[in-house]
Order: C-alpha cells, then sequence, then structure tokens
C-alpha cells in the first residue's frame, strides 16, 4: 500500500474512512455525530495525530534500515522501490475471463467465409458471458420454483408485513414516548397511576376555577353533561391544551407547562369528576353532550 499511495493519500484515506465508519454506526439523528456528542470530535483528533505519528515512526524506520545497507544493496532497494507494480494475478484473470486466444493462433479459428479481404474468426464465447448466462438459469430456476411452485411472498405480500411490522413498532414505540399523543390520538386513561396523576395536576392548576370537586367556580361545572366546547376525551383535551374561548376562557396550558401526556392524564382525571355530585355546583353552561361512540354502540 506504501508503494500504491504516497502519505499524504494515505493519511486522508485512513482518516476519513474511520470517520466515515463512527457516523454510520452512531445514531445521532439528522445532525452529524462529531458535532452531536464532542468526545467523537476528541477521538478524530487523536486518530489523526495517531496515524500522522505511524507514518513517521515507518518512514524513520524505513530510513534507518537504509542507512545500514551496503551500496549493491541500497541500489537493490531503490530499483525494487521504483520497480513498476505488476497485477499479474488481474492480468491472468482476465484473459480466462475473455478467453480470447493469441494473434498467432488465429489462423486455426478462421472460418471459410472470406468477403474483400474480411475473414471470420470461429471465436467461442467469452467465458465471463457463459458464466452469467449460466448464472442466470440457475437464479431462474429457484425463482420459478420458489414463487410459482411453493407460492413464496410477493413483493406486496413483503410490503404488506413491512407495514404490519411497522405498526406494531409503533405502537410499541408509543408506549415508551406518551408526549406524541394529539387530538387524534388522544384515549381515555383509565390506569389508577395515570389518574392519580391527573388529580395531582388538576389539584395544582384548576382548582381554583373549578374547585377541589369540579362544581365551578370561574370556570365551569365539570360534573354535569353539559359543555361549551365539547365533551369527551378529545374535545377535553383539545380544550386544555389550546385553551378555552377568546378573551374569557382557559389559557392553553400546551403553552403554560404542560405536557402532552400530561394534558391526557389531567383529561381523563376530568371525565371521572362526573360520577360525583359536588357541594355547590354551579348552573349547567353550554350544550348536553352525547358521544356518539357510545349511541351508536347502544344501537
Amino acid at each position: 500500500m506504501r508503494q500504491l499511495f504516497p502519505s499524504y493519500v494515505r493519511v486522508p484515506l485512513v482518516f476519513f474512512t474511520i470517520f466515515g465508519i463512527i457516523e454510520f454506526f452512531i445514531d445521532s439523528g439528522n445532525e452529524p455525530a462529531f458535532l452531536k456528542y464532542p468526545i467523537i470530535m476528541l477521538f478524530l483528533a487523536l486518530v489523526f495525530l495517531i496515524i500522522i505519528a505511524i507514518e513517521a515512526i515507518v518512514s524513520a524506520l524505513e530510513n534507518v534500515m537504509y542507512q545500514s545497507l551496503d551500496e549493491a544493496a541500497k541500489e537493490r532497494y531503490i530499483a525494487a522501490k521504483n520497480r513498476p507494480l505488476k497485477f499479474t494475478w488481474l492480468n491472468n484473470a482476465y484473459k480466462k475471463l475473455v478467453g480470447t486466444k493469441p494473434m498467432e493462433k488465429e489462423q486455426e479459428l478462421i472460418l471459410d467465409h472470406n468477403y474483400d479481404g474480411i475473414k471470420e474468426l470461429d471465436n467461442d464465447l467469452p467465458p465471463w458471458w457463459l458464466y452469467g448466462f449460466y448464472a442466470s438459469i440457475i437464479f431462474g430456476a429457484i425463482y420459478l420454483v420458489k414463487y410459482h411452485v411453493f407460492d413464496g411472498d410477493t413483493q406486496y405480500d413483503e410490503l404488506e408485513s413491512e407495514y404490519a411490522q411497522a405498526k406494531i413498532e409503533l405502537e410499541e414505540y408509543k408506549k415508551t414516548a406518551k408526549d406524541l399523543v394529539d387530538f387524534n390520538t388522544v384515549t381515555f386513561l383509565s390506569d389508577a397511576a395515570d389518574l392519580a396523576k391527573g388529580k395531582t395536576i388538576y389539584e395544582e392548576n384548576c382548582v381554583a376555577c373549578h374547585k377541589s370537586d369540579g362544581g365551578g367556580g370561574i370556570g365551569p361545572n365539570l360534573t354535569d353533561n353539559h359543555w361549551i366546547l365539547g365533551g369527551g376525551i378529545k374535545n377535553v383535551f383539545k380544550t386544555i391544551n389550546d385553551g378555552g374561548r377568546d378573551g374569557k376562557g382557559m389559557v392553553a396550558w400546551s403553552k403554560n407547562g404542560l405536557k402532552p401526556s400530561e394534558i391526557a392524564q389531567v383529561a381523563s382525571y376530568v371525565l371521572t369528576l362526573q360520577d360525583i355530585t359536588p357541594a355547590e355546583p354551579k348552573e349547567a353552561e353550554g350544550d348536553v353532550w352525547v358521544d356518539e361512540n357510545v349511541t351508536s354502540d347502544n344501537n
């Protein structure tokens, strides 16, 4: 390799090969790994210095060894170093794949066809072509057996399988990424831990306007079946997330410290308040909410 590439080519080649391997295997999102993780930048700097040091050490050793040689050995060393490289194995492989015969044997291949001094040679097909042809036959036989005899999965079947697997992986990811929830994906959280967390959030942020039992004060009564901006988990989530009516409604809690998962928890807790009777219920506001999904299920 030292004869093929000079040091000013070897050093960048090795360095950027290591750099590419690091970028490939380290997951850093859309940002380069050496920018996201500064320790990698330090590591690359050390690698670069080590490569240069190795080049310097090897060059120094070569120089020491050269100086220890006699004049005849020096001449042989310089001749060997300056001798052009011959890829004999590559040349032999090329000749075998092409399958041509030397010029002096062309007389054996000449056919009787002769037109205006132009003669035709009876050359065999090149081995590379024959090998490719045989490989295509084997591939075709395997393909025929797999997909037309044993009904193997087609590209459409594979696509559907990948979609199904992606859906499973997405659901698994959502379990650990609850803050991806939004108006379209939110569902009522019946887990006791979620409702307990929702109750804590409610007591910290909502009792001033709705009272601790949800009976209503500045804000509306949360225990009846009347809703100003719609009931159900999706509408309650949207109201808490985006805020109430302009000018007189509730603030948008998504902009005031609550994460989507926390909004889903407190929205679920609010819906459980409909099962209690407050001490001082405020007069109903808004329209009676009827969950269409429940109605359609009952029908």
